[in-house]
């Protein structure tokens, strides 16, 4: 393969792009933003003609695409479901580069400092669902509270996160 893939990555996204758009929707959850996204990555792909060698020419589109949507969530300043992040999250056919494992140890460090600000109570419900996985009702037997108490501290949890971590990142759009 060539040192510049562009043209490559162009002609495989043009060949694959409802492979490719079924995978990405899957992982949003939304055909349209996927749609939009692909097409984002293809604007983005003609303006650049400096790239070098691509292991998985489909995993770096997906990538790209991914990377496109939660811009595009971002700029919506709409809050992504526990779900929708999964989604984004679960891609292993490509490994994060130095930056973006920077970027998601700044944000996790963030995210650890804002649970260690809630309720103790709130805290263990959500490192007990989200963290260790277990059943909500599992949750309640071991805590001893209802299930509707632990739905309505994780949802508390979620909201609480959600809103701080909003917040935390308003200073970088402001740049």
């Amino acid at each position: 393969m060539s040192d510049n893939v562009t043209p490559a990555l162009r002609e495989f996204l043009v060949q694959r792009y409802d492979d490719l758009k079924r995978r990405l929707t899957r992982h949003l959850g939304n055909a349209e933003l996927a749609s939009d996204a692909l097409q984002d990555a293809w604007l983005r792909l003609e303006s650049r003609e400096d790239l070098g060698p691509v292991r998985d020419m489909g995993a770096y589109l997906m990538r790209i695409a991914v990377n496109i949507a939660i811009d595009h969530q971002r700029s919506r300043s709409r809050v992504l479901s526990a779900e929708e992040i999964e989604g984004l999250l679960e891609h292993p056919e490509t490994s994060p580069g130095p930056a973006q494992v920077a970027e998601a140890r700044s944000d996790l460090d963030a995210l650890v400092k804002i649970i260690q600000t809630m309720p103790e109570r709130r805290q263990r419900i959500l490192l007990m669902v989200r963290w260790e996985r277990l059943p909500q009702q599992e949750v309640a037997d071991r805590l001893g509270v209802s299930l509707r108490t632990v739905e309505q501290e994780l949802r508390k949890a979620h909201d609480f996160c959600a809103t701080r971590l909003s917040r935390s990142a308003e200073p970088l759009r402001k740049k």
